[in-house]
């Protein structure tokens, strides 16, 4: 499987990240994660989901979506549109969709332990990059 770097460069990756969603947690979980928003607190206090992840955060075991979304700030513009926390039974990753200056929709690969960025998909990345 291949993804573009930036102006029709490809570069191989393992799966497509757009294929790996059958364990998406919905962004209202991961918000709660690393960014506690009292609002949502009761309409999510029977989800045992976030709470789970939030354990996970709070141990150490998952890097916190703020985290993430800063490093990812810092190194490209764009606004974030989608979030998902992926699961496929050997790592745990998060993807993260940015819209781009020029209107690309591109899809980070993060892993959700180490915070390292692990894969890129979608057109003109090049010019999302922050000089």
């Amino acid at each position: 499987m291949n993804h573009s770097s930036g102006f029709g460069q490809t570069v191989p990756m393992k799966k497509s990240m757009l294929q790996r969603r059958e364990h998406a947690i919905p962004l209202a979980a991961l918000l709660m994660m690393g960014m506690l928003v009292p609002a949502f607190l009761p309409a999510l206090a029977d989800d045992d989901d976030w709470r789970g992840l939030h354990e996970e955060v709070q141990a150490g075991r998952i890097t916190p979506l703020t985290e993430i979304l800063d490093r990812l700030s810092r190194d490209y513009r764009g606004q974030v549109v989608d979030v998902d926390l992926e699961d496929d039974g050997s790592a745990r990753y998060y993807e993260i969709e940015l819209l781009g200056p020029q209107g690309q929709v591109v899809e980070f690969e993060v892993d959700a332990v180490t915070g390292e960025l692990i894969g890129i998909e979608g057109n003109n990345i090049e010019e999302m990059k922050r000089p």
